[in-house]
């Protein structure tokens, strides 16, 4: 497998999550109660998989084989990547202070919440279209076959330091349950 065929399998992971999370917003919207824990483990999610993790990957991995192969940083499709994940990281805060509200029965505090969610999941869906559409094409292009198979070993490597093992499958297992408890 390349490595990029691994960040796109992520993504679809990270997709699923992000439809979780819009189907809670919609009950948060409507007054509903949702499961604080269930929104913590989402939180975690987004940070241990998604950040740690996922963007790990690319910003420890992928995005310096990148810009040693001729893929411009500054100014070029790796910088914008990497303000994305930043900005991604404070929706992720946003959420989490929104939810310590929420859980201390701050009235206003669920939609305040949704509202920093769907902000969010319109940056992850636009940042993943341009990742799987232009980034990993690109990727694909300048990255020599047998770099690539280093990469998805080195991608391995530090998914076992950055979560630990077994974390990964926890995550899917996660995202099994909060399918069928938000889902259907």
């Amino acid at each position: 497998m390349k490595a990029t065929e691994q960040l796109r399998a992520e993504h679809e992971g990270i997709r699923l999550m992000l439809r979780i999370l819009e189907a809670i917003c919609m009950k948060l919207d409507a007054g509903e109660e949702v499961n604080a824990e269930h929104l913590e483990k989402m939180l975690e999610f987004f940070r241990v998989f998604v950040d740690k993790c996922h963007h790990g990957k690319e910003e420890d991995l992928l995005f310096p084989v990148m810009e040693a192969a001729g893929v411009p940083k500054q100014g070029g499709p790796l910088g914008v990547m990497l303000a994305e994940h930043d900005i991604g990281r404070g929706h992720v805060r946003r959420m989490a202070a929104a939810l310590e509200r929420y859980t201390s029965e701050n009235e206003q505090a669920g939609s305040q919440l949704a509202a920093h969610a769907r902000e969010y999941i319109a940056l992850l869906n636009q940042h993943i279209e341009k990742e799987n559409k232009v980034l990993f094409p690109m990727a694909d292009a300048h990255v020599p076959a047998s770099k690539q198979d280093q990469l998805y070993e080195d991608f391995e490597k530090l998914e076992e330091e950055k979560i630990g093992p077994g974390v990964h499958e926890e995550f899917h297992k996660l995202l099994d349950n909060l399918s069928k408890a938000y889902l259907g």
